[in-house]
């Protein structure tokens, strides 16, 4: 719960901020293309730019978490192993050391 509310707060005050920035910058800015140019406004570059930044961001932390969920797998399953082993050797009988 606290959690999503968390997020909420996050979300308006980026909204607010967008909105804050919107406002105050009202001129148009001139991109240039490898195969062109395009004129578009201000606030609608930086979101554009800030929306690619953070899916690659996004990218690069899902790459980074896969590799973790790849390893904890692998040693969940060398855990389960080592149990088994443990869990044989116990059920051994003892022998006397004659």
């Amino acid at each position: 719960m606290l959690k999503r509310i968390g997020v909420l707060v996050v979300i308006v005050v980026l909204f607010v901020a967008m909105i804050v920035f919107t406002s105050n910058n009202p001129g148009s800015v001139e991109i240039d293309y490898l195969f062109g140019t395009a004129t578009t406004s201000l606030p609608l570059a930086f979101t554009i730019v800030f929306v690619a930044g953070w899916c690659f961001g996004l990218l690069s932390v899902s790459i980074y978490v896969l590799k973790i969920i790849s390893e904890r797998r692998r040693l969940r399953k060398a855990l389960s192993l080592s149990e088994s082993e443990v869990s044989s050797l116990r059920n051994l009988p003892l022998q006397d050391a004659d």
